[in-house]
């Protein structure tokens, strides 16, 4: 059988579905992505048994068929390729041989029946969203997700829809993101789910910032989502997610109103000098000044000032430097809120007109 493609028709789905390709599997066939052929469409599918990706392009083909290939090498091939490239893959039997002008190249298959598949079952709930609404509820919240944490059900993202609003939650155990907006959805329809952390980054590069509409399909054990010609689906964490209702303060009587782009560059020259395993920074507001105070081990200090927004009484409160980073690199607001009531409670913080995204971010003892 031979097929007929070029390099832009071919690259593209095939990165798009290469980062759930995991590099070190325990299967060999899941190094491989599935190829199935039916006439001038082909479907490309990667799994790696959580999370499975399908997406299709169209192609010059002389019959029918499902193979699969190694996927990082095909992928490196197309890449290598000059950009104006036309593609053949002659496919015999077990191996398969890919021309492209003066280049040969022959790779090994395996048997497309052996290839595991995540199976449609039926949804129990399913509504529509803006691409850029869903890109924009993961943007702003991914970074705070746990990696590896015993407590697999942070190893995620919460997505939850209540009244008529889609909210996004990840924490993990130390600081807390969450950012919501007003959807479509059917303001009867109250779910909670947690996407698994890979599949919340795999999905966030996926979205474009466009206004198109994506089908979100929920069943008991997956999530799906549709995109033009792409179908991305992951297990979801069997987990009750922490009530993070509870964690958001709620009686914080100090406002501090600061330039998010000056404090963000103090942070980050006031961090070189902290200690590298706790990052620890001391933060002193005074009246309309805030001091960053910064130790190490090796009796290294660093020091800035700067002005702010500030009328309570004097506070002194450890945090860690990286989180803050993290928050003000998501914000976008020219003036960042930070809500506190004392030394030894979390710190609240929002864009200068905008609840919607809403970080917390716990104290330190430094």
């Amino acid at each position: 059988m031979k097929i007929t493609t070029t390099k832009t028709a071919l690259l593209d789905p095939l990165q798009q579905v290469g980062g759930v390709v995991e590099r070190r599997q325990t299967l060999p066939i899941l190094a491989n992505i599935l190829l199935n052929i039916r006439g001038k469409s082909m479907v490309i599918t990667a799994t790696d048994l959580e999370v499975e990706m399908k997406t299709s392009t169209q192609v010059e083909a002389s019959g029918e068929m499902d193979i699969t290939l190694p996927a990082r090498k095909l992928i490196d091939i197309c890449r290598a390729l000059p950009d104006d490239a036309v593609i053949k893959i002659n496919i015999d039997g077990e191996r398969v041989k890919i021309l492209s002008g003066p280049s040969r190249f022959s790779l090994g298959t395996l048997p497309a029946k052996d290839y595991p598949v995540i199976e449609q079952t039926a949804s129990s709930n399913s509504f529509t969203i803006s691409e850029n609404i869903l890109k924009r509820l993961i943007e702003k919240t991914d970074f705070a997700m746990a990696q590896q944490d015993v407590r697999y059900y942070l190893n995620g993202m919460l997505l939850e829809i209540k009244d008529g609003v889609v909210r996004s939650v990840a924490t993990d155990g130390h600081r807390l993101a969450t950012c919501e907006s007003e959807s479509d959805v059917d303001k009867s329809t109250e779910l909670q789910v947690i996407i698994p952390r890979k599949a919340v980054l795999e999905l966030g590069k996926l979205l474009a910032d466009s206004a198109g509409e994506v089908l979100v399909e929920i069943s008991a054990n997956h999530i799906r989502f549709s995109m033009g010609s792409t179908i991305f689906t992951s297990k979801l964490i069997d987990g009750k997610f922490p009530d993070y209702q509870r964690v958001i303060p709620k009686n914080t009587d100090k406002t501090v109103l600061a330039d998010r782009e000056i404090l963000r560059n103090a942070l980050q020259r006031t961090s070189i000098l902290s200690n590298e395993k706790y990052r620890g920074i001391c933060f002193q507001f005074k009246s309309n000044s805030l001091e960053l105070l910064a130790h190490n081990p090796e009796q290294e200090e660093a020091k800035e000032e700067l002005e702010i927004d500030y009328q309570g009484e004097d506070l002194v409160i450890g945090f860690n430097v990286s989180y803050l980073i993290e928050v003000l690199n998501v914000l976008k607001a020219e003036k960042v809120k930070l809500m506190l009531s004392d030394s030894n409670s979390s710190c609240l913080i929002e864009d200068e007109n905008s609840s919607d995204s809403r970080y917390v971010i716990m104290p330190m003892r430094l």
